[in-house]
């Protein structure tokens, strides 16, 4: 019998150092990004919508050619501190080639807010950008962002009816779906975890919504605390009646595991939008 711990918590939830030459990001997202939202023709690009009243409420909704056949809703990460819509523009290449609108929320950070703020905020987003585009609602989210939009499916879900009455499919790509152990490492003096705080959203700790649908996403090259989260909140779920599905993606690691969604016909994207 082989017994084990973690006794290194900071090494263990730390992706760049961790990736050969990750200090290429976030930058690396940058101009991919950038050349997304110049290259598509007038219209299909609607830049820093306002959903909410804080000056990180703010969206960007890319439009595909012709009527949408739905909306996504793509949430970045960042551990709940840093990133914004901007560097993750380029990655609604796929669900657009594809017909699918796409939104991006950016949302108010902690420390200026809490998990339960930014919670709020990205159903405040959603619900605004499933106002502006009719049909299935598929929600997706990484790192942070995975456990931002699981949030969305929980049975406590600040969405309303008629948004869940829409939601066809929930990837939670990398997601952090245990919050408890975030209290262990140097972020959570931006957090404010407590045991209490974290149990209450976590997502893998809660109930899903009837009928949830999700994937668990992760890249096979990942530490191995993403790993465990990732098959954590589909093993949860799927006892509580959710249909559910797990993706170790070879030659992936954190950073780069996102990079199939601007990739049309990608498995990525083609298990996102499946209803």
């Amino acid at each position: 019998m082989i017994l084990h711990r973690i006794t290194d918590w900071e090494d263990a939830y730390t992706n760049g150092a961790n990736i050969a030459r990750g200090d290429r990001w976030p930058e690396i997202w940058v101009e991919p990004a950038r050349r997304y939202r110049e290259a598509l023709t007038p219209g299909r690009a609607r830049l820093d919508l306002a959903y909410g009243e804080r000056p990180r409420n703010r969206l960007d909704l890319f439009l595909p050619e012709g009527k949408p056949a739905g909306l996504v809703v793509f949430v970045h990460g960042g551990y709940w501190v840093r990133f914004d819509k901007s560097y993750f523009s380029h990655l609604a290449a796929g669900p657009n080639a594809a017909g699918f609108a796409v939104a991006m929320p950016s949302y108010t950070l902690c420390p200026e807010v809490g998990i339960p703020d930014i919670v709020e905020e990205v159903a405040a987003a959603v619900s605004f950008a499933a106002s502006l585009v009719p049909g299935p609602l598929h929600l997706c989210g990484h790192s942070a962002g995975g456990h931002l939009a699981a949030r969305m499916v929980c049975a406590d879900t600040p969405l309303s009816p008629e948004i869940r009455g829409r939601l066809g499919h929930l990837m939670s790509i990398s997601g952090v779906n245990d919050l408890r152990p975030l209290m262990n490492i140097a972020v959570n003096a931006q957090l404010r975890l407590d045991d209490a705080l974290a149990t209450v959203q976590s997502p893998a700790l809660l109930r899903p919504l009837p009928g949830v649908r999700i994937t668990c996403w992760v890249g096979a090259n990942e530490r191995s605390e993403f790993i465990r989260q990732n098959a954590l909140l589909a093993n949860a779920w799927i006892g509580l009646g959710a249909a559910t599905a797990v993706m170790e993606e070879p030659d992936r690691h954190h950073l780069n595991v996102i990079d199939g969604l601007a990739e049309p016909g990608h498995p990525m994207t083609s298990a996102l939008l499946t209803a």
